[in-house]
């Protein structure tokens, strides 16, 4: 019985590989390009990476309410992975306390070990737009 098994899988194979083989030159090109890869990733200063840029930021800066709505009130409208609510005085206080200045690097650089990761993972804001971001958050919450 394994035999017969054996002998019938390995004509299926034998079947299969013949019928492969008789592929025309426009059906072996139509499969290649079903395949190929949808994009490439480069690394920075490899010349043989196409020249587009690896992030496109905004051409004009947005209002912090429009980079808000876009960008941050995901985390910061309902509190996910503890980012302070937009509104909530008490979460933003002790935030607050230690100036604009700490706030902006954290908006730009995230805080490592938290869900804040940088410009809150809007890699088309420029920091601009995130400065804009804290301001309307920090306007909003005191």
């Amino acid at each position: 019985m394994i035999n017969r098994v054996a002998f019938s899988f390995l004509a299926a194979l034998l079947i299969s590989s013949a019928v492969a083989a008789d592929l025309t030159n426009a059906q072996r090109d139509a499969i290649v390009e079903r395949i190929k890869p949808v994009g490439e990733s480069c690394v920075e200063g490899d010349s043989t990476c196409a020249a587009a840029p690896a992030t496109v930021v905004s051409a004009e800066p947005r209002t912090g309410e429009e980079v808000y709505n876009a960008a941050c009130m995901a985390c910061h409208s309902t509190g996910a992975a503890g980012a302070p609510k937009y509104g909530d005085a008490v979460a933003w206080s002790g935030r607050i306390a230690k100036g604009m200045p700490a706030l902006y690097a954290t908006g730009v650089g995230g805080v490592p070990g938290t869900g804040m990761i940088a410009k809150g993972g809007c890699m088309s804001c420029s920091d601009d737009d995130v400065y804009a971001a804290v301001d309307y958050m920090v306007a909003g919450s005191q």
